[in-house]
């Protein structure tokens, strides 16, 4: 099967770069988030990885890829926001399956924070049956037994304020936060948690301080969050941070060129956006594609991530 899958994949002559997003690893099935892997899920895709696939850190896939010295399949696994699990569950499957893996860590949410899209989450988990206001709608919290029902009502909440600029999102989050409902307050990882991945070989990237999306704050708004995001954390781990992922990450709706300069003058090395398909020699390394693996099954997730080499953009 090895010999077969670079003429199955068209990657036996052209440098091709696939790159996956995470987000979570999680203990148990969650029904609040049916598309996040749990542990054992995780496990036998970072086995395919490393079976099937060349495995590298992102840093030296991006400069291999300009170079044009590539192995054939090469991929790289990323995460995003920052969560503990990555520390705490995803880390260690990383380590015994000899995966390299990059977390984009948004600094503002460290050591007891909480994302906005998580407090509503959570909220709608937790929150009694019953109504509320949000945005000055009254919105039905469904029976604790319905929870397809609490996480449809959760995703319209989310969906609506996205795209809001970061302050009035806020606004639209902090009757959540002001209830009675006690929220998490760890989901997120500590600044030790992000140094001592590091010391397990994981490299740590910048996801800006608050998670806004660019294309809805200003230029110095932006700039902050890109340059003092970055200076964090090469203060809290003492080293440089290079790479950079793009909050939501869709080109041109989340970000624009003028963020992507931003990011080079800032001084990182690459950047990745959520764009699916793959990276070639020619694409730009401050908007590199990334791929989601949703499959639960590995047939299914061997044969998704192979085709998605066909697709560089």
């Amino acid at each position: 099967m090895s010999r077969l899958l670079p003429v199955l994949t068209g990657t036996h002559r052209q440098q091709r770069l696939a790159i996956l997003n995470y987000h979570r690893v999680l203990a148990a099935p969650d029904p609040m988030r049916p598309n996040t892997p749990v542990v054992e899920d995780f496990h036998w895709q970072m086995t395919l990885l490393s079976q099937h696939f060349s495995p590298l850190p992102l840093d030296e896939a991006v400069t291999r890829l300009q170079e044009g010295t590539l192995p054939q399949r090469a991929v790289c696994v990323t995460f995003d926001d920052g969560y503990a699990d990555n520390a705490r569950l995803a880390a260690p499957v990383l380590a015994s399956t000899g995966v390299p893996a990059t977390v984009f860590v948004a600094c503002g949410f460290l050591d007891g924070g909480l994302m906005w899209n998580d407090a509503v989450m959570e909220y709608v988990r937790l929150a009694p049956e019953g109504n509320f206001l949000f945005r000055e709608q009254r919105r039905a919290i469904p029976a604790t037994t319905d929870l397809a029902g609490r996480r449809s009502l959760a995703y319209r909440m989310i969906g609506e304020i996205k795209h809001l600029p970061a302050h009035q999102r806020a606004l639209a989050i902090a009757p959540l936060l002001d209830s009675d409902v006690a929220l998490p307050g760890d989901l997120m990882m500590g600044a030790d948690d992000v140094r001592q991945l590091g010391a397990e070989g994981i490299a740590v990237g910048a996801h800006t301080i608050s998670h806004p999306i660019l294309a809805s704050i200003g230029d110095d708004e932006a700039w902050r969050e890109i340059s003092e995001g970055k200076h964090q954390l090469e203060e809290m781990i003492s080293a440089p941070v290079t790479l950079f992922a793009y909050p939501n990450g869709k080109p041109g709706q989340d970000y624009s060129d003028r963020h992507c300069r931003m990011i080079a003058q800032a001084g990182f090395k690459a950047a990745v956006s959520t764009r699916p398909g793959v990276a070639g020699h020619s694409s730009d390394p401050f908007q590199l594609p990334r791929f989601t693996p949703w499959d639960k099954d590995p047939s299914r997730f061997l044969a998704r991530l192979l085709l998605s080499y066909r697709h560089i953009v």
